[in-house]
């Protein structure tokens, strides 16, 4: 008895959906964001760390209209890099609400490096170009596909 087959666009009824074809590279690209949201926020708790461990590590910036508290910046600093650590662990569940949850994340990043540039103009600026490649690999991908292929 031969198989009734299909053609490539149908999906037989009583079997799951088959994924569509998706780009290495687009996957590739979640990979990236993943890991470099992963540098990024280990590096916010590191200089969150750091400011709350020795009040003198940032200089005040005369007539800067952001000079916050240095601890209360490290504060600052501390969560919102174990978020973003957070956060990029959750993307490798390939779920859509971790996406999302990364591009916020990576956009208050690079809000935070901006109003830091005065401390260390390099070092915020290296951070806010992370933070846009992050948030660039992390839109091109289209529908997460994971949860089609391994039911998650």
């Amino acid at each position: 008895m031969a198989e009734h087959q299909t053609s490539p666009g149908t999906v037989r009824p009583g079997t799951p959906e088959a994924p569509p074809h998706v780009s290495a590279v687009a996957v590739t690209g979640v990979v990236f964001g993943a890991c470099v949201m992963g540098i990024v926020g280990a590096f916010h708790a590191i200089a969150g760390l750091s400011a709350i461990l020795n009040e003198n590590f940032y200089q005040q910036q005369n007539d800067y209209p952001f000079d916050f508290d240095v601890n209360g910046r490290g504060w600052v600093q501390l969560i919102s890099g174990v978020l973003m650590v957070a956060a990029a662990c959750a993307l490798f569940t390939g779920r859509t609400w971790a996406r999302i949850v990364g591009i916020v994340f990576a956009g208050l990043s690079a809000i935070e490096n901006f109003l830091f540039t005065p401390y260390y103009p390099v070092w915020a600026a290296i951070i806010i170009v992370l933070d846009v490649l992050v948030i660039w690999s992390l839109t091109v991908y289209g529908k997460p596909q994971a949860q089609k292929v391994y039911g998650a």
